[in-house]
């Protein structure tokens, strides 16, 4: 797989927004269409049945002109009734945002503070929800802040057996295109991502998949707001309206033609590449002496954080990287300077990466 972009242009290693090739890019400037239109209408409900595979449901699936945090709101606003509570599992700064998203909702949110580099257990989430009076738990499969990847599988699993009145909502933003969620075989209620990480497309367009036992819990729920009001949006993708408001119809005709690249590509192939390059990523940092900030066992195939375990001055191998056209992305928020991130999604390849670490290389050796 080649990676066509301008010969000097800064190739980007950062968790979003990532690579996008120069024939998606090139997409978006098809001539317009009225968003009323049987043009857009054949578009958008192409767009959505090649996401249903992506995704591996057969389930509502939606797609929104936003960026995924627009989702992570309409998650536990239309999920949550009133006088009932949003269980928060933090262990990153993504999962913290959505304990802020639920507070500025006028929620009664629970929040469960996790050890940064640590994933949320099923332990953990069955502590918390065994309080009872809870309607929904929130949790990041990737944490992006930290690269860890949480087992999502097995914590649905026990939500389903001893909670089953609780949705699972779950943030895909930097997994979903570069790792296998089985929506339907994990028996998940929302689960959410952006357009521009994995799934390597510019930003502007989120999408999800919900359950139909979501959908019946947020009818329930007054004042789900409109623009995110996410039975209102299934009831216009089951009338063939497509979506209540004009949506941004160039960034479908990316879409579409990312999505059918990603389908040829095939997923299984699309996941190994995804992981083949983690797996260099971490042999690349552990023979340089440094160490990986995730738990053993629950590193991200996407997104790897590393510990400055050396000491270096990591905002001047950033530099370093970025002066010879390479980006990379320093520690986030309170892990600035003591850790790096370099991110392995959407169309980077090995050979990408071994280019990564011979400039990065070279930095530590000067």
């Amino acid at each position: 797989m080649s990676l066509s972009i301008l010969p000097d242009h800064p190739r980007l290693y950062i968790p979003g927004p990532t690579e996008v090739v120069a024939e998606v890019a090139a997409a978006q400037t098809r001539p317009m269409v009225g968003h009323r239109s049987a043009e857009f209408q054949a578009l958008f409900y192409d767009v959505a049945a090649k996401l249903q595979h992506i995704l591996l449901t057969e389930q509502q699936v939606f797609i929104v002109t936003a960026s995924g945090s627009g989702l992570q709101e309409a998650a536990v606003r239309n999920g949550v009734r009133p006088g009932r509570k949003v269980l928060n599992m933090v262990n990153g700064a993504f999962a913290e945002r959505w304990h802020q998203v639920s507070v500025g909702n006028g929620l009664e949110a629970v929040r469960v503070d996790l050890p940064w580099g640590q994933p949320v257990r099923p332990e953990d989430v069955d502590a918390a929800l065994a309080a009872g009076g809870f309607d929904a738990m929130t949790v990041v499969h990737n944490e992006t802040s930290t690269g860890v990847m949480s087992d999502i599988a097995a914590i649905a699993r026990r939500v389903r057996e001893r909670y089953p009145d609780v949705l699972v909502l779950v943030d895909a933003v930097s997994s979903a295109g570069g790792v296998r969620i089985p929506f339907d075989a994990w028996d998940l209620d929302f689960l959410f991502t952006s357009s521009q990480k994995a799934l390597a497309l510019p930003p502007g367009l989120a999408f999800a998949a919900a359950s139909a036992r979501f959908l019946d819990r947020a009818r329930q729920v007054p004042h789900r707001g409109w623009y995110f009001d996410l039975v209102l949006l299934a009831q216009s993708f089951a009338e063939g309206e497509t979506t209540p408001a004009t949506p941004a119809i160039g960034l479908f005709y990316a879409a579409q033609r990312q999505f059918e690249r990603i389908l040829a590509e095939g997923l299984e192939a699309r996941f190994a590449r995804h992981e083949c390059m983690m797996h260099m990523t971490h042999a690349w940092a552990c023979a340089h002496g440094f160490e990986l900030f995730p738990a053993p066992g629950y590193a991200s195939p996407t997104v790897t954080c590393i510990r400055n375990t050396r000491g270096v001055d990591v905002a001047a191998m950033v530099q370093y990287a970025k002066a010879r056209r390479l980006v990379i992305g320093n520690g986030y928020g309170r892990l600035k300077n003591q850790t790096f991130r370099i991110a392995h999604m959407g169309e980077l390849t090995p050979d990408h990466m071994q280019a990564l670490f011979d400039v990065l290389t070279a930095f530590l050796s000067s």
